[in-house]
């Protein structure tokens, strides 16, 4: 089973999968593997911004089911 990917490190990675394709000096095979692995880290990035969502949501859902705000004030 492999290692789960940090949000910050799939962060990483895509950013630098989006450097390389546009500096334009890949060929035409490695930009397309370059672009697999940037659609991978984007997919890691989005779930765990989903995962995280849904927790926000169970942190701030009322007994009653209805969702409300709360101002994060970091602290």
């Amino acid at each position: 089973m492999a290692a789960k990917t940090s949000f910050e490190t799939a962060l990483k990675n895509l950013e630098k999968a989006v450097d390389q394709l546009e500096s334009g000096d890949l060929t035409l095979d490695e930009a397309l593997k370059v672009f697999s692995t940037g659609v991978k880290q984007a997919e890691n990035c989005r779930k765990s911004l989903q995962k995280v969502e849904l927790q926000v949501e169970q942190l701030l859902q009322k007994d009653d089911g209805c969702l409300y705000r709360e101002t994060f004030d970091g602290e």
